[in-house]
């Protein structure tokens, strides 16, 4: 009741009138009459001296609508501000990924939209990402592999082939393509346990019985990239996440599928929220 009140008092003491203030706010005069009496009954005080059709403010008025002044500036900057976020002019989207490629892409294509929403991205494997989500300190997680679970929503943004890549020195480097029987015995290099690259690749291999010679297993794409330059092995990469280099080729495998997927997830219970719901029209 109290804010009601206060809101009829403020109106008055705008408006030097209860006519003016009942037609600012669309209340009935009697309702704004009764309810700023009430307020002064309630305490016991005095806030306006009223003569004939208009008011004027006692001085314990004037100090209250200082205050009134800074309750109803700070509702109007409340609604704007929740106005604002409703149509995605404003707020944070904090997404989570399992590595730089696609998430980068997105992100601009999102900013290009809605440059005053402020995005931050943390990187790390896929348990930590999804962990990030149903933490709810993630709105969106952008991962090489979706788990079947009834709390996320997902869609898959894009498929790739998984290809090998090895140095100019190699003696494949002339080639269009290789065999994946050829890979028996030839050493590799690999990356971490956990990664849906060699995850894809070693079910291929598996599959058709071949075992190449696993020489070393490396934790980032930047170092197998290195290792594979400097010739210590051929490597393994989704197409996507190949970055050219002088010193390197990439061949296709010639006789197996064998690709990885991104997909775009968030809690299902959140997917109609503002920022949520953009990126993935946008992505779309």
């Amino acid at each position: 009741m109290l804010y009601t009140q206060l809101r009829s008092f403020h109106s008055v003491a705008k408006e030097g009138s209860f006519t003016k203030a009942s037609l600012a706010l669309r209340i009935s005069q009697p309702t704004i009459t009764t309810q700023v009496r009430g307020l002064e009954e309630y305490y016991g005080v005095e806030l306006f001296f009223r003569h004939g059709r208009g008011v004027n403010l006692t001085e314990l008025g004037k100090e209250l609508l200082k205050i009134t002044q800074s309750i109803f500036k700070l509702e109007t900057e409340a609604i704007e501000l929740l106005s604002a976020a409703a149509e995605v002019r404003i707020g944070h989207l904090r997404v989570g990924a399992v590595g730089p490629f696609h998430v980068m892409k997105m992100l601009a294509e999102f900013s290009n939209n809605y440059p005053n929403v402020h995005v931050s991205v943390s990187i790390g494997n896929s348990e930590k990402v999804l962990q990030e989500l149903f933490n709810y300190g993630a709105d969106v997680a952008i991962l090489a592999d979706i788990i079947d679970d009834h709390r996320l929503h997902s869609i898959n943004y894009g498929r790739y082939p998984v290809v090998l890549f090895l140095p100019k020195t190699h003696r494949w480097s002339k080639r269009k393509g290789i065999s994946l029987r050829e890979l028996e015995g030839e050493q590799m290099i690999m990356r971490e346990e956990g990664s849906r690259t060699r995850r894809a690749f070693e079910e291929v291999l598996e599959a058709a019985r071949v075992k190449p010679n696993m020489l070393m297993e490396i934790g980032s794409r930047e170092s197998m990239r290195e290792a594979v330059a400097e010739g210590l092995g051929v490597g393994v990469i989704s197409e996507d996440e190949y970055v050219p280099d002088r010193r390197l080729k990439a061949l296709p495998i010639l006789d197996a599928d064998i690709h990885t997927s991104t997909y775009i997830a968030c809690l299902q219970e959140r997917r109609e929220s503002g920022l949520i719901k953009a990126f993935f029209e946008v992505i779309l």
